[in-house]
């Protein structure tokens, strides 16, 4: 009986700690999806857009998706979107005042999608990156947000 009772007890702390360590990856990943989506926000250049671009939105979501819409002033809104577990690489052109910044895919898992757009019409599509514009960003900053983002994808990938 002895036996037993010990072996129950091993196996309810192995079962707590296994609940605990549970919580811990999600919290993980979501410090890192509020970071990610705060250090996007900072490093994002308007001003670099064109000036028919009215107003954008550049999301983060808790699922681990990507978002980046651009509204125009002639009505046309395009959409990127990619899930993070889908991510390779960060690349960037530029200097370190402006440039633009390069999420690259694993395949063409970028959604591109335009709506209301007079001359094309509608059109779905799919890419192998997506690119934002940027401002006052260093290189340490580029190393620290590639870093994050590999380590939030590995934690992604073992969550699923």
């Amino acid at each position: 009986m002895k036996k037993f009772t010990l072996n129950l007890k091993i196996c309810l702390w192995v079962l707590s700690c296994l609940i605990f360590m549970a919580f811990k990856v999600q919290s993980f990943i979501d410090e890192e999806l509020v970071y990610l989506q705060k250090r996007l926000a900072e490093l994002y250049d308007h001003t670099a857009e064109n000036q028919e671009v009215t107003r954008y939105e550049l999301n983060v979501t808790n699922s681990g998706f990507c978002r980046y819409k651009r509204f125009f002033s002639n009505g046309k809104v395009e959409y990127f979107s990619f899930n993070l577990v889908k991510f390779k690489a960060l690349d960037y052109a530029g200097t370190d005042t402006t440039g633009r910044l390069f999420f690259l895919t694993k395949g063409e898992d970028v959604i591109v999608q335009t709506y209301n757009d007079k001359k094309d019409g509608d059109v779905d599509s799919m890419a192998s990156f997506m690119v934002i514009p940027t401002k006052k960003i260093e290189p340490k900053d580029l190393s620290e947000l590639s870093e994050r983002l590999v380590k939030m994808n590995g934690q992604l990938q073992v969550q699923k």
